[in-house]
Order: structure tokens, then C-alpha cells, then sequence
């Protein structure tokens, strides 16, 4: 009796004040089922439940969802807006002083229009985030051309996505994450995955992976860690950090080799073959071995279970897109799928592991330098005409492209751009080459950050504008599947706190351009809108209206109608997105590291997450249980390698690279490279791993190489420890 009283307390209200509000978490691209417990006598969010119904995920939560809700009423919170009257102390939390919100907009209308008006309307600048709703993403993107009407603008998907989005565009014609439905996952024979920490970075995917095991199918990881999912696996392909390529090569080389490809496919559905194969050719497994350090057995097993199984997934995250050559790995991965056509059916495809909420959405609809809405290009005059009919302005008013999110930074270093936008973003800490961008944001004549906790970020700017959490306003996002659903909202905003959208509105009325953003009074106005904008576009959302996506728990785009149910499988009809409905497989020569080992810097350091923290750590480091549960950075090391440098356990090492340096607890682990080693992003200030990172970027996606760079481990003279 009361076993079952207390189940019913947990599952249900706690008391006749309680409601719930069905929504999604607010942190990766998994985006769980959630019910919000909102106390109606203090419209106040006092707890979560998860929601069994919501299909991708049935009830997983991960530590993160579970203390997503601490978020919203907690004691950092911004509640009026901040205006720093010591500039003296930018970079630092001290300087400022509260301010209305008319004081607040009246300064920044006036250093806008005054730089504007001095260096033209190319000094200011936005730099956006992909953690925001589909509607945000959408009106930042007009806001800085029509408001600003600035060509600077750019985002730190960036930082996360391009990579995937640049080798998906030039593969298929498109980028989609995904090219079929989550529920797919636990139905195929094979997975390959790699550069995916999947169960701390995606945990809430793990019951499907490691389903596919327990039906006798196969799990293949490619990760220089030994991860909690590469320990389950069949086969771990434990390579070297930035060597990917090669593998990926050698697995296609393998593949045409023993003959397990689709000719039939190849033909009548891709171009490029016999360039590729040409390509491949040298990869033998002893060859690639020598570039990647993995056992030629385990390559040649790797591609014989992937060449053999009857439907097989292949899945990469950041591992293997934060390199110079993220694109070219990305396209090289997805060969694989191509010339043994595995792709365009169900159980069958590849998928990336996103990383922000949004990452999908938020690349799609104008935040990217060179993107406008429905994933148009700026740079083509039909795709400008189609948005500025929406928008209500000139083709010949629509500002050039842009640069990316690193190279804005340069351009602030050079006085190119003085004014910086800056929203739902921290690239004071997720910025590669620390030193050098935080140097350039200091650099800026005047910023502006609107975020909902005083970030590291914030504290370079001349005024704060207290925004609201995802549980304070409604919304959609797109999550990593491609499916659209919908943020509810459950609390009032705390404070004074406004919604993003509703700043842009408020701040281009009081910069003279309000008839472009007047019309937007709630964000069902502005989702109308953006619906409309991404008609007719690659990512067409037109379709996914919000009744829609509730009756369908989410609607996958392409949704080209009210009619239209969407498109979970993508590519069912073989039908590509290049001109000529075939897909492109590319031909792609190695090329190493950026940097790679030398007697000065002998080791190769990569980063990565940990499963109780997001991103720059802004939201969850302030979280009791996430901070308790790790509470700084660390540097994993070999015991081999701590032998030779003689440290011990939990020891404080000096980690350096040619950027920078920083200083580190040691935790020895076997399940790392003996020739590499690894430390969390979370983490801000003088325990930014980023101080270290290099900015070297991919030509196509512009990414950053975070993955991989050259450094070394030096000793203090005295053994320092914590306890």
C-alpha cells in the first residue's frame, strides 16, 4: 500500500496547487520529453517529470534534464538590465550598475547609431547561439540585416555543426542530421560510430544502441578514448586524434576490395565513384594503421561487419567534425553509406549526434554569415528575392555575406567591427585561442550581451540584457532527428527579464525600423513569419504548424504544407538534392593535423564533454548536484605517460600549447591513448581548456580544430595536489 502511494506521489501531482506543463529539456540535440511541475499559487517551476510518451526517448532522462528546471528561478538569474560605468574593469564581473530597460535600449540605439554613422554599417556585429527556438534563430537573422543591416553576422554552431552541415551539403545536396527517424536505431544490424561520446554526451540514445547488441547486432566505435560506449563495443577503432579520414578511407577501400558495395546504387544514384576509388586505393589497412595507430585486424574486422550487415547506421558528433578537415570526414563517413547503399531506406542511413538543442534548426534559417531562411543562400540573387518578399525590403538592401564566427573576432582585433550583438552565446570560454579572443572583445568600442546569467562573456560588455530561460517563453526547435517540436512555456519570466525575440523587436523600433518588426507582438506572430520565410527553401518548415507538431508529437521537415505529415526517412526515392538528383561521392586525400607532435610539444590534446555539464558550462555549473558531481576540469593521462613524467594521481600538472597555459588536476586513466591526452570544455576563466586550443579552420565549414593540437605536460617544482 504504501509502495503504490508513493509511486502515485512521484508519477502524479504532489498536491492540488501543482500543473504540468509538457515541454522538452532545454540542453542537447536529443531534446527528452519532459512535464515541467509548476506551483500555480506562485507560478513557480518546482520540479520535473519525464515523459513516457515522447518517442525518442520513453521516459530517459539524463542528470542534466533531470536539474534542467533549477535553472529558471535560481539565485544568478539577471533581473533588470546592467550598464558598466568602469571600463576599466571589463572582463571582470565588477563595473556594473543596474538600469531600466529605457535607459538601458537608449544607450545601446545610441552607440549603435553613432559607430554606424562614424565607420558605416558593417562595425556592428551579432553573434548568435543555437540553444534559442527556431523563432529566435529566425528574427536574430533579421534583425542584424534588416535593423542592423549589418553583413556581420554568425553563430557558434559554428563552433559545434558546420562541419556536419558542410559535408551533408556537399554529399547529398542537403543537410539534415539525420537522414532517418531515432526509432530507427535499435532496429538495424550495425552501428558505426565514431567521434561520439555517445553515453555521457547523448545518454538518453543508449537503450537503442545498446538494444541493437542484444538483438545480436553490431556496435563499431572509432574514438582515441576508451568511452563508456567504445568498452561495449564489438570493435574499438582507438585511432589518433585527427586521423579519421584515413580511417574512413580505408574502411571504403575495404569495401570495394572484398566487394561489399551496391553497384546498382552507385550507378543509378551517385557520381564520382571512380575518382573516389582512386582516392582509396592506398589505404590497405597496414598503411592506415601506420596514420592512425589502430591494429590493421580490427580495420579489416570493422569493414567486414559493415560491409556484411543487411541495414547499418553510420553516426559521428564532434570527434571527427572539429578538425581542419571536418567536411572532408564528414563526406568521407558518409561514402561509406553510399557505396554500399545503405541509405534512403528505414534502418538504414547516417545520422549526427547534435549537440546544442538546436543545432539543427538553428543552422537552417538565417544565423549562419552566408544562410537565409529555409537553408537559402545569400549569395543567390533568387533565394534573396523569395526572403526579402517576406521581409518587406529591396533584394538590393539585403547585406553581403558575412565571415565566420572565429574570423569576426580578427575582424574586431583589426577595428573592422566595433560593436558586438552578443546572444544566448559564451565565446569567452567556447572560443578556441582564448587569449586571442577575449583580447579582441575587450578590443570592441562597445557590446551588448543579452543572456540570462552574467556569463564569462557578459562581463566584456558595456551593457546586460536579462533574457528568459526556454521554460519562460514557448517556441520550436528542431532536434536531432530533423523533427520539429514544441517548447511550452510554464513560468512568467523572473525579473524584468524579456525574451530574445521580443528585444530585437523592441530594440529595431527604437532604431527606426519598426515597420519591419512592429507585426510581431507574440512568438506565434513571429513562428507565422518564419514559417512563411523557409517556404519554398531545402529546409521547408511551412507545414509544421504548432497544432500539427503537438498532434504528431514533432513533424520532420521537409513540411511543404498544411497537408503534409512531413518526412521522417529522407532520400526514400533515391531522389538526392544536387541537380541531377544524384548524390556526390567525394574524393578526399589526406591530410594531418594542423599541428602535430614534436620534441617540444609531444603529445596531442583533444577535448571534449562530460556528462554533467553543456557547452561553456554557464548554465549547469551553476547547478548544485552538475557542479558537486564535477566541479573542475581535469587532464586525463595514461599511466604510462604519468610514469615518464613522473605525476601521480590527482597531482597539478601545467598543461601547455603554443596559445597558452593552464594548470590541471591529473587523473590517470587507462582508457585513454598513451600518446594523448584529453580535457573537459566546461569550464571558464583560467580553467578554460580553449586557452590552449588552436584556431586553424576548416576551408569549408570554417570549424576550429578543438579536436587536436600539440602539447605538453611540464611538472611544477613542488607536487602540488588536491584533495
Amino acid at each position: 500500500m504504501q509502495k503504490d502511494k508513493f509511486f502515485k506521489v512521484i508519477g502524479n501531482k504532489t498536491h492540488t496547487n501543482e500543473k504540468l506543463v509538457k515541454t522538452h529539456c532545454s540542453y542537447c540535440g536529443m531534446q527528452c520529453g519532459m512535464n515541467l511541475r509548476v506551483d500555480t499559487s506562485s507560478n513557480k517551476i518546482i520540479g520535473v517529470e519525464p515523459r513516457y510518451d515522447w518517442p525518442v526517448t520513453l521516459g530517459k532522462m539524463c542528470p542534466k534534464g533531470v536539474t534542467a528546471y533549477q535553472q529558471t528561478n535560481h539565485g544568478d538569474r539577471l533581473l533588470r538590465p546592467l550598464i558598466r560605468d568602469d571600463a576599466s574593469l571589463k572582463g571582470t564581473k565588477a563595473g556594473f550598475r543596474e538600469a531600466s530597460w529605457e535607459e538601458a535600449y537608449a544607450l545601446i540605439v545610441k552607440r549603435f547609431q553613432e559607430l554606424q554613422g562614424d565607420f558605416g554599417k558593417d562595425s556592428l556585429s551579432v553573434f548568435s547561439g543555437v540553444s534559442m527556438t527556431n523563432e529566435k534563430c529566425y528574427l536574430t537573422g533579421k534583425f542584424a540585416r534588416v535593423a542592423l543591416q549589418t553583413r556581420y553576422i554568425d553563430y557558434n554552431g559554428r563552433f559545434c555543426m558546420s562541419s556536419a552541415a558542410a559535408g551533408f551539403l556537399r554529399s547529398f545536396g542537403v543537410d539534415r542530421g539525420s537522414t532517418l527517424p531515432w526509432t530507427d536505431l535499435h532496429e538495424t544490424d550495425c552501428l558505426f560510430i565514431a567521434g561520439s561520446n555517445t553515453a555521457e554526451c547523448h545518454p538518453t540514445s543508449m537503450f537503442r544502441i545498446w538494444e541493437v547488441q542484444n538483438r545480436g547486432g553490431y556496435l563499431i566505435v572509432a574514438d582515441p578514448r576508451e568511452t563508456p560506449i567504445a568498452r561495449r563495443a564489438d570493435i574499438h577503432l582507438d585511432l589518433r586524434p585527427g586521423t579519421d579520414l584515413a580511417l574512413a578511407n580505408c574502411m571504403i577501400h575495404l569495401l570495394i576490395q572484398n566487394n561489399h558495395i551496391d553497384a546498382e546504387f552507385i550507378v543509378n544514384h551517385t557520381n564520382g565513384f571512380e575518382e573516389m576509388k582512386e582516392v582509396v586505393k592506398e589505404f590497405t589497412p597496414e598503411y592506415t594503421s601506420e596514420i592512425t595507430g589502430v591494429a590493421p585486424e580490427k580495420l579489416i574486422r570493422a569493414a567486414e561487419i559493415y560491409g556484411k550487415a543487411p541495414n547499418a547506421i553510420v553516426m559521428f558528433a564532434r570527434g571527427i567534425e572539429q578538425q581542419i578537415k571536418g567536411s572532408d570526414n564528414v563526406s568521407a563517413y558518409t561514402n561509406m553509406c553510399l557505396v554500399t547503399g545503405k541509405i534512403g531506406r528505414p534502418k538504414s542511413g547516417v545520422a549526427t549526434f547534435t549537440g546544442q538543442g538546436n543545432g539543427q534548426g538553428g543552422r537552417e534559417h538565417g544565423q549562419k554569415a552566408d544562410a537565409l531562411p529555409g537553408y537559402r543562400k545569400i549569395t543567390n540573387p533568387k533565394h534573396v528575392e523569395e526572403v526579402c518578399k517576406v521581409w518587406g525590403i529591396k533584394p538590393e538592401e539585403m547585406p553581403q555575406p558575412g565571415v565566420s564566427a572565429y574570423e569576426m573576432f580578427e575582424l574586431m582585433q583589426d577595428k573592422t567591427i566595433r560593436g558586438l550583438y552578443l546572444l544566448c552565446s559564451n565565446p569567452a570560454v567556447s572560443a578556441p585561442n582564448q587569449n586571442y579572443v577575449r583580447a579582441a572583445l575587450k578590443n570592441l568600442d562597445f557590446m551588448v550581451c543579452a543572456d540570462i546569467y552574467l556569463s564569462e562573456s557578459a562581463e566584456f560588455a558595456d551593457v546586460v540584457l536579462p533574457s528568459v530561460t526556454w521554460s519562460e517563453d514557448e517556441g520550436t526547435v528542431t532536434n536531432l532527428e530533423g523533427r520539429i517540436i514544441k517548447i511550452n512555456k510554464a513560468q512568467e519570466p523572473v525579473g524584468e527579464s524579456k525574451p530574445d525575440w521580443l528585444i530585437e523587436v523592441e530594440l529595431a523600433e527604437r532604431l527606426g525600423r519598426g515597420q519591419y518588426f512592429g507585426h510581431l507582438k507574440t512568438a506565434r506572430d513571429v513562428a507565422d513569419e518564419f514559417r512563411l520565410a523557409s517556404k519554398g527553401g531545402y529546409a521547408d518548415y511551412f507545414g509544421a504548424t504548432w497544432e500539427k507538431i503537438d498532434k504528431q508529437d514533432g513533424v520532420f521537415w521537409p513540411c511543404k504544407s498544411e497537408d503534409d505529415p512531413g518526412t521522417p526517412h529522407m532520400f526514400l526515392d533515391h531522389k538526392f538534392y544536387h541537380a541531377d538528383g544524384k548524390a556526390k561521392l567525394c574524393a578526399l586525400p589526406y591530410r594531418p593535423p594542423a599541428e602535430e607532435p614534436c620534441e617540444q610539444y609531444p603529445l596531442r590534446l583533444t577535448t571534449g564533454r562530460v556528462v554533467y555539464h553543456y557547452l561553456s558550462g554557464n548554465q549547469t555549473r551553476r547547478i548544485p548536484f552538475l557542479r558537486d558531481m564535477c566541479p573542475e576540469p581535469y587532464v586525463e593521462v595514461h599511466p604510462e605517460t604519468a610514469e615518464r613524467y613522473n605525476i601521480i594521481h590527482d597531482e597539478v600538472i601545467r598543461l601547455y600549447t603554443r596559445r597558452g597555459e593552464a594548470l590541471y588536476k591529473v587523473k590517470i586513466i587507462e582508457a585513454i591513448r598513451k600518446d594523448t591526452v584529453f580535457v573537459p570544455y566546461h569550464f571558464g576563466h583560467e580553467q578554460s581548456i580553449n586557452l590552449l586550443t588552436i584556431a586553424a579552420l576548416d576551408p569549408m565549414s570554417r570549424m576550429p580544430e578543438f579536436k587536436v593540437c600539440a602539447a605538453q605536460i611540464v611538472k611544477q617544482p613542488e607536487r602540488m595536489t588536491i584533495r
